[in-house]
């Protein structure tokens, strides 16, 4: 049996896949080798995961964030192999080589991620040709969830939102201010995770002229900084994954044509098309 996983900060969708083509699921918590021991991942991994599969795992593909480098990759292998001993095959990538070869599946493509963050690579059909520079929430992310809730908080807290905007706002989020917001970004934990938090009031007034012109930038500004670098990128399709880019279909599709390039697949999540990938 194949088991395949997509691990993000907050879960981790699996899939099986039995050899007479049968299909299982199951989710757990999100894992993050940076945070977590090899000891650690695999205690929760026996106590939630191995009651959710039937039969022998012999073959691993788990994609996660955090996974990017040597020793965070060693550390999950290690707590596989821990907990599947049976496995002749363990295979550890990026969350980025999952969203690829999700969207991309065998051919070449441009795949993206927008959700809470945003990043991108140019693919050769088998693995990452190049990756896009990925500067992180306070440097960059831009189209993401964090970046556009940001945004929005920027044009609240100067007053530059049309006051019919900032009246929902303000009645939405109970007037947040501008100590609180402050704290939040530079004293709390994941303040990406918080400003994405407000990226939802622009989803929901997308009809608006100003919340339409803002997310419409912000996509602008992904595909200029991030696809548009990479060679041949005027010839290849570009597919995208992540919460931010399925919901706001029809605004990155338009973005992506207006720039003269080719929209294609856009998922809400990569494991079916992983699923589809290691079939």
């Amino acid at each position: 049996m194949i088991l395949i996983a997509d691990s993000g900060a907050t879960k981790t969708e699996w899939r099986t896949i039995t050899t007479d083509g049968q299909i299982g699921q199951a989710r757990t918590v999100g894992i993050s080798p940076y945070y977590q021991t090899d000891e650690a991942i695999a205690a929760e991994l026996r106590q939630n995961l191995l009651p959710a599969l039937s039969g022998t795992v012999t073959e691993i593909h788990y994609y996660g964030t955090g996974c990017s480098g040597p020793e965070p990759i060693a550390t999950v292998e290690r707590a596989l192999r821990a907990v599947f001993p049976e496995a002749d095959k363990v295979r550890v990538g990026s969350d980025l080589l999952g969203a690829a070869r999700a969207l991309c599946g065998k051919e070449p493509g441009i795949a993206c991620i927008l959700g809470t963050g945003s990043h991108a690579c140019l693919y050769d059909g088998h693995d990452i040709a190049q990756p896009a520079v990925s500067l992180g929430f306070w440097l960059g992310d831009e189209g993401s969830g964090g970046y556009l809730g940001k945004t929005l908080m920027v044009h609240y807290l100067r007053g530059e939102l049309p006051a019919d905007l900032a009246e929902k706002f303000s009645r939405r989020y109970n007037s947040p201010d501008r100590l609180t917001v402050l704290d939040h970004a530079y004293k709390q934990p994941y303040p990406n995770r918080y400003f994405a938090s407000f990226s939802k009031f622009l989803f929901d007034n997308r009809s608006h002229p100003f919340a339409y012109q803002l997310v419409y930038e912000a996509f602008g500004l992904f595909v200029d900084k991030y696809v548009r670098t990479f060679p041949g990128h005027q010839n290849l399709p570009v597919h995208f994954v992540g919460s931010v880019a399925f919901y706001y279909s029809d605004i990155l599709r338009r973005v992506v044509s207006d720039k003269g390039l080719t929209p294609a697949r856009i998922l809400e999540n990569p494991i079916a098309g992983l699923a589809l990938y290691h079939q």
